[in-house]
């Protein structure tokens, strides 16, 4: 029991993740998510309407026309997660000369979200997906014998269609680099 909450401390903190996969308790886990294709690349977002982090609804139709970094991650406030908002917010600008709007989603309430988005001064819209209805549209992999979101980031062109999926539980920031490299190569 002990070492099941090692790991799950793991994948939840991040902190000891570096530990964990040190010493190949779960080796390979990156390469063991499945994701459900539910959404592939050159596919169309599905439709959906969420709570941001002020209470408002926000729908995916209303964003087409401006390329889309939609991405998902699995906790507000968690150390992995915190990294990969923080760089997204420290690269809102760059994204922006190139017309990409960020959006993040996880299952966190709307007023985690605020309380999360204040706390770092984060910069761009967070969505609650608290009945994991978006991320199984998309086919964002769950992990942990189901219990924890993977973290799976799309970009999507102004006309809605998915252009490039990247899947890295670990490896946070890298969705940041990935997601710039691609909507640089869209104009």
């Amino acid at each position: 029991m002990i070492g099941l909450q090692l790991i799950l401390c793991g994948f939840l903190f991040n902190s000891i993740e570096f530990s964990v996969l040190q010493y190949d308790i779960f080796p390979k886990v990156e390469n063991t998510l499945q994701m459900s294709n539910k959404i592939s690349i050159g596919d169309t977002i599905p439709s959906f309407t969420l709570l941001n982090q002020n209470g408002e609804s926000v729908s995916s139709k209303d964003k087409i026309g401006n390329p889309l970094v939609i991405y998902f991650y699995p906790k507000d406030d968690t150390p992995g997660c915190t990294k990969e908002a923080c760089s997204f917010r420290d690269q809102y600008d760059v994204f922006g000369e190139y017309g990409a709007e960020i959006i993040g989603i996880s299952s966190d309430s709307p007023a985690s979200h605020l309380k999360f988005a204040k706390k770092y001064n984060l910069n761009f819209t967070l969505l609650s997906d608290e009945k994991g209805e978006v991320e199984k549209r998309f086919g964002v992999p769950r992990t942990v014998l189901g219990l924890i979101s993977g973290r799976v980031t799309y970009i999507i062109d102004k006309n809605g269609v998915v252009v490039h999926i990247f899947n890295s539980l670990f490896n946070a920031e890298k969705h940041v680099e990935e997601s710039l490299r691609i909507i640089k190569s869209l104009n």
